[in-house]
């Protein structure tokens, strides 16, 4: 007899998944053909450079692309199904708030659209204190979203994501733009948030150096996945000291295979 626990269903499963734009005789493949898993409970990095592919993978993942074929399902559910509006937040790379609503307004707003009624407001006013908080922006909950800084309305966005608890958190370069303190701060969050709540985050960057600060790691290029790892195994697979010096391993046995596939 197997007493052993079965692992966990993976929150996000993808096989196959492709996405093309465009219409007409040369459509463009964004996506081709990928193939990942994003474990429950951890931080996954979704690291490649710009125009790889990443927001077009976290759009599909949230269910707002088009053009999306091949198997993707969403905490046991196809990517998209409305039944997952509320256990999903995500925050794109431009910051979406009403720039004449307070911060507090803001959130007042959009609990109200998750979590509708007269009935629900005791539960709408403490998940919008809880996600102030969780983001540091207590102190500045009546200001004006437009009169903030850049790396506030950031965090604006973020609280807007956290409202009721989601069990999945997409966050699409969360970090671009912010200082080194504010960066390490949102990091120690999003640690909180997978070890104490068990949520589990996909968070994009271009940045290398962010790579070692998640739990798993999805590297992109050019529409596909290079490789799903842990830090420590990409570096020990690549004979790397750093994530990034693994990453351009890695690109640079995918660029000597092309060629080798189609010497021209």
């Amino acid at each position: 007899m197997n007493n052993q626990a079965a692992a966990p269903a993976p929150a996000v499963h993808a096989r196959g998944l492709t996405v093309r734009r465009g219409t007409g005789r040369a459509p463009r493949t964004v996506l081709q053909g990928v193939d990942f898993d994003v474990p429950r409970g951890r931080i996954t990095g979704l690291l490649g450079p710009s125009g790889c592919g990443k927001t077009t993978l976290m759009r599909a993942v949230v269910g707002t692309q088009a053009h999306v074929t091949g198997t993707l399902d969403v905490l046991g559910r196809p990517a998209g199904h409305p039944a997952l509006r509320s256990r999903i937040g995500y925050v794109t790379q431009a910051p979406s708030v009403y720039d004449d609503l307070t911060v507090r307004q803001n959130l007042d707003y959009f609990a109200a659209v998750l979590d509708p009624g007269r009935a629900a407001a005791d539960r709408r006013r403490a998940d919008v204190a809880r996600a102030l908080a969780d983001v540091d922006l207590t102190g500045h909950a009546d200001a004006l979203a437009g009169r903030l800084s850049g790396g506030q309305r950031s965090r604006v966005s973020l609280a807007v994501a956290l409202l009721g608890t989601p069990e999945l958190l997409v966050l699409d370069e969360p970090t671009v733009g912010l200082d080194p303190v504010l960066r390490r701060d949102l990091w120690n969050l999003f640690h909180t948030l997978a070890a104490e709540r068990g949520a589990t985050l996909l968070v994009s960057s271009h940045v290398m150096d962010e790579a070692e600060r998640c739990h798993d790691l999805l590297l992109m290029r050019e529409g596909r996945i290079l490789a799903q790892d842990t830090p420590d195994a990409l570096r020990a697979r690549t004979a790397s000291a750093t994530v990034e010096e693994g990453f351009l391993r890695l690109v640079d046995e995918a660029t000597a295979r092309a060629a080798q596939e189609d010497p021209r």
